[in-house]
């Protein structure tokens, strides 16, 4: 699977932003994809910090474990799962816009690790990169509209 890139611009500041991106045990109130959420390490967000992630996609529910890999307070962070023979990274970045909001950038890919995964993603690509973007969308448009709330 290819990258896939979403970005949303929101009417609130950073700090705002990062706060309800990175608050995990409030993610299920906040984004209608994720149905529950269990946190694995003790705060604060940062490297390292690892959970379990309940999501519906496509009718399916899955739950992945996730671990941050990056932190760059304010500004941006990765994740990282390996899950069914793929290796996948997030990377979520937040800059001050001019209006005084911010613009929000999300990074979707997902490098397979089995010869099954590699065959499946073969098949698979365009609906999944499909899939991918509409649900990583609604992850952003769910973080402003709770940030722009506030």
């Amino acid at each position: 699977m290819q990258e896939v890139e979403v970005r949303q611009h929101v009417a609130a500041p950073v700090q705002r932003v990062w706060q309800v991106a990175t608050d995990l045990t409030g993610s299920p109130q906040v984004l209608r994809g994720v149905d529950a959420v269990e946190v694995l390490t003790p705060e604060p967000f940062d490297v390292g910090t690892r959970w379990r992630e309940t999501r519906t996609m496509m009718g399916r529910s899955a739950t992945e474990e996730m671990a941050v890999t990056a932190v760059e307070p304010q500004r941006s962070y990765r994740v990282e799962a390996a899950s069914r023979g793929a290796h996948y990274v997030s990377t979520f970045a937040f800059a001050p816009s001019a209006d005084g909001g911010t613009d929000m950038t999300m990074t979707f890919g997902g490098r397979p690790t089995s010869t099954v995964a590699r065959l499946l993603g073969a098949v698979t690509a365009p609906l999944g990169r499909r899939a991918v973007a509409k649900a990583l969308q609604q992850d952003l448009d769910d973080i402003a509209a709770a940030a722009e709330r506030a």
